[in-house]
């Protein structure tokens, strides 16, 4: 009798893979082999232990999502190989244009800023400026006339509004990546030194005698008072606390933690909370799973509601309900946290994020020691 021959397995060019992490959990990440080249690409999903029946849900959501993603990147990768030969030119404009359109259906507010940008490219490039023409020198030379040639009415624009310019433009080009129409943004090539500068934004926070102040301080509105000194241990945004709900809320290790997909990234973030973010946390009572935690007015009403609190508590300084968020980094920074696990605490994707705050912390060093400048003279 013939042998019969097995047919032969075809490997995927993407896999899902998990790797283990200290406190237990996995962290998901896609293994890419293409052209005998092997990238990683983490997907910032994580399976947690199932210690009972809803964690096992949450497993099985997260994975569900992630084998989503997987299949998604496996028709872009074949998609692309199948017709990277034929595949036309696409002028700068048009590309522009089509970023303008994706970032509107992801929810972006930067139609107006992307649209002026495309004004700049027009009279900086023309109207047949092709994306595989564009490299280091056309984009250094971008950043020069912004500085030096763009002048609209006249007058000098501000370096804020120059890095907005740059950085629509560094975001398409990144989006080019990902489509595969460019294989590298050449912006990446370019010395830090060189690109237009975000000034120094002055981040509001409360110092730790404030944050008593604010305790010992009664408000009209005791949910929103809550809900604020809440953020200012734990450093959570005020969207995500408006959205949190009970089902967010778990323990593991005996320890209270969250679960939430942040508002404005849309990352998940896994925070554990202190004892003293839970003082502010209401009971739960008969709430169900996917009631909210803080019964809230409005975002903007509750930022109205915290001004006479704030200065009834006798703090004069500029103050939303975002210096919370300020504060709690600060705080943790000050009282000995490293920078790296403080990024990871309040969700930042790049250490570089959390910097800002560190150079607070060392303002303040420098403060304290000139306190005794003139004592002894």
């Amino acid at each position: 009798m013939p042998r019969v021959k097995k047919p032969t397995k075809v490997k995927e060019p993407i896999r899902l893979r998990m790797k283990p992490l200290s406190d237990g959990s996995k962290s998901l990440y896609l293994d890419i082999y293409r052209d005998g080249k092997r990238t990683y690409e983490y997907l910032k999903m994580y399976i947690i232990p199932e210690t009972d029946n809803n964690a096992r849900k949450r497993n099985q959501a997260t994975m569900d999502a992630a084998n989503a993603i997987k299949s998604k990147c496996i028709i872009e990768l074949t998609n692309g190989e199948a017709g990277s030969e034929n595949r036309e030119k696409v002028f700068l404009l048009d590309w522009m244009n089509t970023y303008k359109e994706n970032q509107a259906k992801r929810g972006k507010k930067d139609g107006n800023q992307i649209a002026v940008t495309i004004r700049i490219l027009k009279d900086y490039a023309g109207e047949r400026m092709t994306m595989d023409r564009i490299d280091k020198a056309f984009c250094q030379d971008y950043l020069d006339y912004l500085m030096t040639e763009y002048r609209p009415k006249g007058k000098r624009v501000s370096n804020f509004t120059l890095h907005t310019y740059y950085r629509i433009l560094n975001g398409a080009l990144n989006a080019a990546v990902r489509a595969e129409i460019i294989k590298v943004n050449p912006f990446t090539k370019i010395n830090n030194s060189d690109k237009i500068r975000l000034p120094e934004s002055k981040r509001s926070y409360m110092t730790i005698e404030e944050v008593r102040a604010l305790i010992a301080t009664p408000m009209n509105n005791e949910v929103v008072k809550s809900a604020y000194l809440f953020s200012c241990f734990c450093g959570l945004r005020m969207s995500d606390i408006v959205g949190l709900k009970w089902k967010d809320v778990f323990v593991y290790r005996r320890q209270y933690r969250l679960a939430v997909s942040m508002q404005k990234t849309k990352e998940p973030i896994y925070l554990p909370l202190s004892p003293e973010a839970l003082k502010w946390m209401p009971e739960r009572g008969d709430k169900t799973a996917d009631d909210h935690v803080f019964d809230l007015p409005s975002p903007s009403m509750m930022n109205i509601l915290i001004k006479p609190w704030v200065k009834a508590a006798g703090i004069d300084k500029r103050f939303t309900f975002h210096t919370a968020r300020h504060t709690f980094a600060t705080m943790m920074l000050t009282l000995g946290a490293d920078l790296y696990t403080t990024s990871k605490l309040l969700g930042h994707a790049d250490v570089k994020m959390t910097q800002v705050y560190a150079k607070i912390i060392n303002q303040k060093k420098d403060d304290a020691v000139n306190l005794v400048n003139g004592l002894f003279d």
